[in-house]
């Protein structure tokens, strides 16, 4: 990477920031000394985060409460909140949300609409019988009833999910079938990409699935007009009672239901976003996102820093990429988020938004998901604007947060993440655990407890599949699954999944939500599906092996893709399906995608004894219509 930046701060814009204030309330004088000091006082640091955020609630005197293990340790174990309390805010006349649709709707609510929304919903729940604990699912669009759907159940101190509308009838099963909503609420209809795409019919199948629901509501219009007036309740309740539950695919099985405890996340996102991202009252903030990304998670707690939520529900590029520059001049966004995927799409459209907007209420552009490339940075600054704060960031839906993230004080590099993030101690080890020179490829771990660790998973006994996830392969430390660098500069390049999961447009997707399709249909044996690197993302490539006598005729691979998008999402569907006779296996008859992957991008295979045939691993060399 090159050491010269693209942007660095002014002193005067450096003085103003959030980050700034509070270096000087703790005693530092900049962002390392800042870090290092939060590392190494965690429990004084996210106490002075609780204070300097303003967080509503009782703080209670105890700090931490130390575990017997890494995931038992407890911040802030005497607090009590209520998350809902403290994303309110006051009923007043000041936006809460700004929100356009893709066919032109336009919908702005103040504090005081979101208030009297979310009391009508709260009647709703109430008459049916929700009470704390109980989970409240949402089959939705990113739209202002959304978040009052979530905000209303956490009042009420119930659970809540989500997951977009474009899932299948199966992909929404998955998820919600498994944590037995009380509730579901969902859309009649939504529109993308010039379409106005129904629901009604696989909504009928799901709530025919989900025995538990005891109230389905259609969130359309006149929805909340016979729902009673009421005022809001917002019980406080213990730091670590959850708030909702994210659904995140492992390689195996349905997708993992991780359960994120209220006061961790809400600390961590007000420290991401208020230090991180230097969001302030009255700033307008948007993000793309689909209820089913934990980005949307994200993006409410925004409601926290008195700021106001711009959502957009549609395609991003539909009628043009210029679609999303169009919504920051109309509404005034100060932080633009969004992907890399979004920005390469800019970018291979030739658009040039410096010269077609104005954009000057802009002061920061977040970037998260796939890794942002060199080239991706430099167009931002060439095309879009050059006084601007560009943070590539990175976490994920395990900790629904980042661990390395943007420095508004710091300068800003090419293809790298500024720095690690406030009260994480993040390293890059080797295959043994140990930290690895500047510069070299190693894995991504947190070597202290965070408060956004996972709760829980959703039933799992002993916390089995928890332990598995993140802490098995190296001791005493946060396991992430990204395979990362640190650069001369200080900041990271992250270079894809160390693990099997996918993450094309960077949207996690486990492959057992594939296989769970394509190995059931008659003409296929098996399957084994990866992530290829391609066109500064990833996308997704299914080999099938197909049973005696069979063949992958074009037609096959048409009822492959179209079952794929129909009963997961359009962004399981696989780019190349390809035809191999033979699939690689370890010793114990489980299939290696690590294997097939490393093959596919020309890496040696570091445990080729493991697998019972590992002559198969020859098919997937050097194939034409990977290249």
């Amino acid at each position: 990477m090159s050491e010269t930046s693209l942007w660095a701060p002014s002193r005067d814009r450096i003085e103003s920031t959030n980050l700034f204030r509070l270096e000087r309330r703790v005693g530092t004088t900049d962002y390392q000394e800042l870090h290092d000091w939060s590392v190494a006082n965690p429990a004084e640091f996210w106490a002075a985060a609780w204070d300097f955020c303003g967080v509503i609630g009782e703080r209670g005197e105890r700090l931490v409460e130390e575990g017997d293990e890494f995931r038992h340790t407890r911040f802030l174990p005497d607090a009590t909140l209520n998350v809902a309390e403290n994303l309110l805010g006051d009923p007043s006349d000041e936006l809460a949300m700004i929100f356009r649709g893709e066919d032109g709707e336009s919908v702005d609510v103040t504090r005081a609409e979101l208030h009297d929304m979310v009391g009508r919903i709260q009647s709703l729940m109430r008459e049916a019988g929700v009470t704390t604990g109980d989970r409240i699912a949402a089959w939705l669009p990113n739209r202002p009833e959304t978040y009052a759907v979530m905000l209303a159940a956490t009042g009420l101190g119930a659970v809540f999910c989500s997951t977009s509308p474009d899932f299948g009838v199966d992909g929404v099963i998955d998820r919600f079938g498994q944590i037995e909503p009380a509730m579901l609420f969902a859309a009649p209809s939504y529109a993308y990409n010039g379409k106005r795409h129904d629901c009604l019919d696989r909504l009928a199948e799901i709530t025919a699935a989900l025995p538990t629901i005891r109230a389905t509501v259609v969130v359309e219009s006149g929805w909340l007009d016979d729902a009673a007036s009421a005022a809001i309740i917002t019980e406080r309740l213990p730091f670590d009672h959850p708030w909702y539950v994210l659904f995140s695919s492992g390689t195996t099985g349905k997708p993992k239901c991780i359960v994120h405890r209220t006061g961790g996340v809400l600390l961590k996102h007000l420290v991401e976003q208020q230090l991180h991202c230097d969001i302030k009252p009255g700033d307008r903030v948007f993000y793309f996102t689909t209820a089913g990304w934990m980005m949307w998670n994200w993006l409410a707690t925004v409601l926290a820093s008195d700021a106001t939520l711009v959502l957009f529900d549609g395609a991003p590029t539909f009628p043009d990429a210029n679609r999303l520059f169009d919504l920051v001049d109309e509404v005034g966004v100060t932080l633009f988020g969004t992907s890399a995927k979004f920005i390469d799409a800019c970018a291979n459209a030739g658009i040039r938004p410096v010269e077609s907007h104005d954009l000057s209420s802009v002061r920061a552009i977040t970037s998260t998901g796939s890794t942002l490339t060199p080239e991706g940075f430099t167009w931002v600054y060439e095309n879009v604007k050059t006084d601007v704060h560009l943070a590539s960031m990175s976490g994920g839906t395990d900790l629904c947060g980042c661990l390395v993230i943007g420095d508004p004080t710091g300068p800003v590099f090419a293809g790298e993440i500024q720095a690690p993030s406030l009260g994480m101690d993040i390293d890059v080890v080797d295959v043994n655990g140990e930290s690895v020179d500047v510069g070299t490829e190693g894995e991504l771990v947190c070597r202290n407890p965070f408060p956004s660790m996972p709760l829980q998973f959703w039933d799992d006994t002993d916390d089995a599949r928890y332990k598995a996830a993140y802490f098995d392969q190296f001791a005493g430390m946060w396991h992430h699954g990204d395979f990362i660098s640190q650069s001369s500069t200080g900041g990271y390049v992250i270079s894809g999944r160390s693990d099997a999961t996918l993450n094309p447009g960077g949207v996690r997707i486990g492959t057992a939500e594939i296989y769970r399709r394509v190995d059931t249909m008659p003409e296929v044996e098996e399957s084994v599906v990866i992530g290829q690197s391609w066109d500064n993302d990833t996308r997704i490539v299914l080999f099938v092996k197909m049973v005696e006598g069979e063949e992958l005729t074009d037609e096959l691979q048409a009822r492959i893709r179209s079952r794929i998008r129909a009963e997961v999402t359009p962004r399981h569907v696989p780019a190349v399906i390809a035809a191999v006779t033979d699939i690689p296996r370890t010793r114990s008859g489980k299939i290696t995608e690590l294997a097939v992957r490393d093959v596919v991008a020309g890496r040696a295979i570091a445990n080729v004894e493991a697998l019972a045939n590992p002559e198969a691993l020859d098919q997937y060399r050097d194939r034409p219509e990977l290249q």
